[in-house]
């Protein structure tokens, strides 16, 4: 049953917007929430199966967010000595793809710059370069804007030469697109983490001394997962820009690195649904207490639920219901072997 239960989960979240009609409140909230599910998802990659704890991960979100963007508007800067670069808007697919990119090339950056450290170092590097990138944004007015915000954003075209093309203007067309990139990345971290570079993660976060000792390169493996961590979480940013059509530098908010964490932590880090249950949970939360309470209540009862998760199950809602699973579960009988005929 555990290995269906994914399976089921897609179907339900498949299912969903046929069973809500058409209302775009509660369609906004499943996208928004699949968005930061799948930076939690991304975030999990490190956190979980390599124990390095990224405080910064919101500056790949918002990278893969602005380059996707630029891509898909255009853009004309100067870049000193008289230089001025010109990029004419290129289809906002392409500029999904650029955005996944270069956030992947900046997690190899800051993989290779911290990595051969660890540690806390890895952590100040990951929130120092998030409000650099912040910065950038809110001060390099000419590329982004700055606080007016880049606006106007195209949204995704998809299709095949003589198939035809179609945008994904609606609601429900864009909840389908972040299901399937959700799905991609599950089935990505889900096939990495199952193979022997999976098993080499794992053996860094449980003892790096011995993994080393047995050929494990530690700062290559952990900057490959940084890699692949950073492009997820910048394919997140990206689907959050084209959705949204409007970005600014509160994309770089440390409250939303705050939030991938509490998805990870309390859904269960380590593990593949841990990060879903989680993101599933603590996104819809809020929009399941606003009609019934004050938002002062709300935060209130946000904490609450989350301590009560936290001491209730430490390791997090997976494993704790796992672990309750297996108590239920009848022992297998013992065969009793008589001691005279044993050998």
């Amino acid at each position: 049953m555990t290995r269906l239960a994914p399976l089921a989960l897609l179907a339900a979240l498949a299912a969903l917007p046929l069973g809500l009609g058409t209302d775009p409140y509660l369609l906004n909230a499943l996208i928004t929430t699949g968005i930061l599910t799948i930076g939690a998802m991304s975030l999990n990659l490190l956190l979980g199966f390599t124990g390095q704890l990224s405080l910064g991960h919101v500056a790949f979100f918002g990278i893969g967010a602005y380059v996707s963007a630029l891509a898909s508007l255009g853009f004309e800067v100067e870049v000193g000595f008289g230089l001025r670069v010109v990029h004419e808007p290129w289809p906002a697919a392409v500029g999904l793809v650029l955005g996944t990119l270069a956030a992947g090339a900046c997690g190899y950056l800051i993989g290779r710059l911290s990595f051969r450290v660890r540690g806390a170092y890895f952590v100040i590097v990951t929130i120092s370069f998030a409000e650099v990138v912040r910065l950038v944004a809110l001060n390099w007015v000419e590329l982004t804007q700055g606080p007016l915000a880049l606006t106007n954003i195209p949204a995704v075209t998809l299709g095949l030469p003589g198939l035809g093309y179609w945008t994904l203007k609606t609601k429900a067309q864009n909840y389908y697109l972040v299901l399937a990139v959700g799905t991609l990345c599950y089935l990505v971290i889900g096939r990495l983490v199952g193979s022997r570079f999976g098993r080499a993660m794992r053996g860094l976060k449980e003892n790096e001394s011995l993994a080393m000792s047995v050929g494990i390169n530690a700062t290559r493996t952990l900057t490959v997962a940084a890699v692949i961590s950073a492009a997820m979480a910048g394919a997140a940013g990206g689907l959050y820009a084209h959705y949204l059509r409007i970005i600014d530098p509160d994309v770089f908010l440390f409250a939303t690195t705050v939030t991938m964490v509490i998805m990870v932590v309390a859904g269960g880090k380590g593990t593949l649904m841990g990060p879903v249950v989680g993101g599933l949970i603590f996104g819809l939360l809020p929009v399941l207490l606003r009609p019934v309470m004050a938002p002062e209540a709300q935060w209130i009862v946000y904490g609450l639920i989350l301590i009560a998760i936290l001491f209730a199950m430490p390791k997090g809602i997976v494993p704790g219901l796992r672990a309750l699973g297996a108590r239920r579960r009848p022992a297998s009988p013992v065969l009793e072997v008589n001691p005279a005929v044993q050998r």
